[in-house]
């Protein structure tokens, strides 16, 4: 599935294709940190087929909870992570930010990773009151 992206401040856009039988919810700690929430959703993207339309990435390496480097890649303006991956290994896995997506809509999570970090309330979230908006 080809999609296209961008950074909240619109800086960083980009094309790519993603398998979208492949996105994930992730619990581990490191995406509850870095997206300042419960879990991150990504997109696996295929081949590499990721392109940079605008704009230039900033880069931070670290060690996964995998025990893998992984690079982050994030808008340097505005702080948006775009995607991961691990230099050196086009086989393993390159994760898109779904949030980032402009189709993001279409894609619906089929497996959750790192359940065992995750927080025990994410299991149910249809037993937390929902509004439409903030102000509702």
């Amino acid at each position: 599935m080809e999609v296209d992206g961008r950074c909240l401040c619109g800086q960083i856009t980009y094309v790519a294709v993603i398998d979208p039988d492949r996105v994930a919810i992730c619990h581990c700690s490191d995406c509850q940190i870095n997206s300042g929430s419960a879990f991150g959703v990504v997109a696996a993207v295929v081949e590499g087929r990721f392109t940079l339309k605008t704009g230039r990435l900033a880069e931070y390496r670290k060690i996964a909870e995998s025990g893998r480097v992984r690079v982050l890649s994030f808008c340097p303006d505005c702080g948006t992570r775009i995607h991961a991956h691990t230099p050196g290994d086009p086989a393993a896995f390159f994760g898109l930010r779904a949030g980032t997506i402009n189709q993001r809509a279409a894609l619906t999570p089929r497996l959750q990773v790192w359940c065992q970090s995750a927080l025990p309330w994410t299991a149910d979230m249809t037993a937390i009151p929902a509004r439409a908006q903030q102000g509702d």
